[in-house]
């Protein structure tokens, strides 16, 4: 996923390093792996703008910490900002249906974009229904069904930017978020 999140973050990954911001990602693994890890991150690398990134695994109506708060009972260390927590709403997936282009892209032939979710709102889409739509949608294709890992990761290396951001605020916030700081 590091691959997959550095090739999407390419231009920003650019723009630091012209800046000679350095950048680096840092793929934890499970939910509360990441959160540990952005834990120890903020221990180790005082001096960095150190951000948590994790799926919602729901929709969001208050903010990251609140709703990381609610759901996983996760309070953010001391010092700690909102612009610091960015969340996937629902889930990574409502991303790749923002950009149906890119999955088309990926699957090639046998992928069936119609059983995609029309929702304009993609972080409105339940993520059980992401995933089982996306599952369907892949299943006659040469790659197999959708899968998060095995697929995700190249999937995000072929998203159009600007069609996500415009498609999912939550994206755009990360975005917006990540260009400040740099300035």
């Amino acid at each position: 996923m590091r691959e997959g999140f550095s090739g999407f973050l390419r231009d920003l990954v650019h723009k630091a390093g012209q800046k000679r911001i350095r950048w680096q990602i840092i793929a934890c693994g499970a939910r509360n792996d990441a959160f540990d890890d952005f834990v120890t991150a903020l221990e180790t690398h005082p001096d960095a703008f150190n951000v948590l990134l994790v799926d919602a695994e729901g929709p969001v109506s208050t903010t990251p910490w609140q709703h990381l708060r609610r759901r996983d009972h996760w309070n953010p260390p001391q010092n700690v900002n909102d612009d610091q927590c960015h969340l996937m709403v629902q889930t990574m997936e409502a991303w790749i249906i923002a950009d149906p282009d890119a999955p088309r892209q990926f699957y090639g032939q046998g992928f069936n974009a119609n059983m995609l979710p029309h929702n304009p709102d993609v972080e409105q889409v339940d993520r059980h229904t992401l995933a089982a739509t996306l599952r369907n949608a892949t299943r006659t294709t040469g790659k197999g069904e959708y899968h998060k890992i095995r697929h995700g990761s190249r999937l995000l290396t072929l998203f159009n930017v600007a069609t996500m951001r415009g498609a999912a605020p939550y994206c755009d916030r990360l975005f917006t978020t990540l260009i400040s700081k740099m300035q």
